[in-house]
């Protein structure tokens, strides 16, 4: 947990503004701890708690908070349930509740975020954790409320990654991605001199991904096309990619030609 600093830095930026919210876990035990969490961050209000999802969905049409702390894995009605309902019936971005997840598992990322979840909060909850989600919440609210009336539609492509690490998961700019090469049904993602993985196969991840930004070179590698600094033919109809970081890429005999049509040849 951090320290009294960073504590009192969220409260100072939320201390004339609160989040109505609602908890919807069901485990009383969960309910009760998150309550006590909550009850440390000035910036929340609790207006109710919800022990399944349907009772969570009628909540959020009575209640309509400003925040919904949702667990993912509840009997027939689970998180990705009700999440995916609130989208459906509230398809106004300023209007919708913001969704934070939590949840013990750290499988659920992507369908939760392709949802548009502002967070995705790994159990045990520390509150610190939980704070950097509630200024995720205020910065969508913001977002929302300065948005022009006639918004464009949203762009079919991933724009952020959330990788596990450690205790929490961590938001990664596709920008900030240079090369993601496949490890049987996950990616590693390099971003700088570091690296994550991703459980999500090479072929499903090069459907989602912007083929502005990205090139598929190879059946096991996927480079953003901002950080390929030249193609270097070896001879004997091989070419590899050279890029910004790392060593150069060969680049796959049925991949080459989209290539080459990338560089006008």
């Amino acid at each position: 947990m951090s320290g009294g600093t960073h504590d009192q830095t969220t409260v100072a930026r939320h201390d004339n503004e609160t989040l109505s919210t609602l908890i919807v876990d069901d485990e009383p035990l969960a309910v009760e701890r998150m309550q006590v969490i909550c009850s440390r961050i000035p910036a929340l209000r609790i207006v109710g708690t919800a022990g399944d999802g349907a009772a969570a969905l009628r909540m959020i049409e009575a209640l309509t908070p400003d925040l919904v702390l949702l667990d993912m894995t509840m009997p027939q009605v689970d998180g990705l349930s009700v999440a995916r309902r609130i989208a459906e019936t509230v398809p106004d971005m300023a209007q919708r509740p913001a969704v934070v997840f939590v949840t013990a598992h750290d499988s659920f990322a992507v369908e939760a975020f392709d949802l548009d979840a502002v967070d995705y909060v790994l159990k045990p909850v520390a509150t610190d954790r939980l704070e950097r989600a509630i200024d995720r919440a205020f910065h969508r609210r913001a977002a929302g409320q300065a948005a022009a009336p006639a918004e464009t539609a949203p762009s079919p492509w991933i724009e952020e990654f959330w990788v596990p690490h450690r205790s929490e998961l961590l938001r990664i700019s596709v920008d900030d991605v240079c090369r993601i090469d496949a490890e049987r049904d996950y990616v590693r993602l390099h971003v700088g001199e570091a690296s994550h993985l991703l459980l999500e196969t090479i072929g499903s991840l090069d459907e989602r991904l912007d083929p502005e930004r990205f090139i598929r070179v190879h059946r096991s590698t996927i480079l953003a096309r901002q950080f390929i600094t030249g193609l270097r033919h070896e001879g004997l109809g091989v070419w590899c990619a050279e890029i910004a970081r790392g060593e150069p890429v060969r680049i796959g005999r049925t991949h080459l030609k989209a290539v080459k049509a990338m560089a006008g040849r």
